[in-house]
């Protein structure tokens, strides 16, 4: 095996697994009230390593922006691919001004309220915004598990059972989003975030991961649906061109 692809084998292999690492690190700092502060900080300049070695390790996206033709899916997909570059960079940027322990060193001094509150809301569009990130990948992601499990094409009956528990998971994702009122973190109608630190971290996580599942599911049937529309209109349009 030549030098050039035994490098894209390990890029190959090394991508999911940061990707893997940064959603997991997004879970977990999204219960801050159940591991403190110090481990809050450390999981956050975790995340911040991840998030340099994924976009290190994506650095031909920043190279295709300019090329080739864009159509209504490609428009999405990287609008929210720069939206969530934003709000990770703001993210990081105010976790680093409010830090108490990781970079206490640094000579930071006003602006906390500001930071604070930035913070909040960046943290739970960042949370959304990962998610939709997820749904554009997850069919490449079912892809893989597919060839890992050996299981090519579900049957009938497996197909129709993984469709109902996708809507199932959906449907109490968007209960969840409700009720846990993330809308109002996300658009700072509020200065402060409720944590319940008394709530059972398995019932939090399986709440976060409901929710993660619905933005997953709305994005990859839209996807699915732009795709179709794209196939559809690309032969009236080799029509209209002959």
């Amino acid at each position: 095996m030549s030098e050039g692809k035994k490098r894209k084998t390990a890029k190959a292999k090394i991508k999911p697994a940061v990707d893997l690492m940064m959603t997991l690190a997004l879970l977990f700092l999204m219960g801050y009230q159940f591991w403190g502060e110090i481990a809050h900080e450390w999981a956050g300049t975790g995340m911040l390593v991840l998030f340099l070695a994924h976009h290190l390790l994506n650095i031909g996206w920043y190279r295709s922006l300019f090329r080739g033709k864009y159509t209504a899916i490609r428009v999405l997909i990287s609008f929210l691919d720069l939206a969530l570059l934003a709000d990770m960079i703001c993210l990081m940027a105010s976790g680093i001004l409010i830090s108490g322990h990781v970079f206490a060193f640094l000579p930071i001094t006003g602006g906390m309220g500001t930071a604070r509150r930035m913070h909040m809301a960046a943290c739970y569009w960042g949370f959304v915004l990962m998610a939709l990130h997820l749904g554009f990948h997850w069919g490449m992601i079912v892809t893989r598990l597919k060839r890992i499990s050996g299981i090519i094409k579900p049957s009938g009956v497996r197909s129709v059972i993984l469709r109902i528990t996708g809507i199932l998971i959906a449907g109490y994702g968007l209960y969840v989003f409700v009720t846990r009122d993330l809308a109002t973190y996300m658009f700072l109608r509020t200065q402060f975030v409720f944590l319940d630190y008394s709530e059972s971290p398995i019932s939090f996580y399986i709440d976060y991961l409901a929710m993660m599942g619905l933005f997953i599911w709305i994005v990859y049937y839209l996807s699915a649906i732009l795709k179709r529309s794209g196939r559809n209109k690309s032969p009236r349009a080799k029509e209209n061109h002959s």
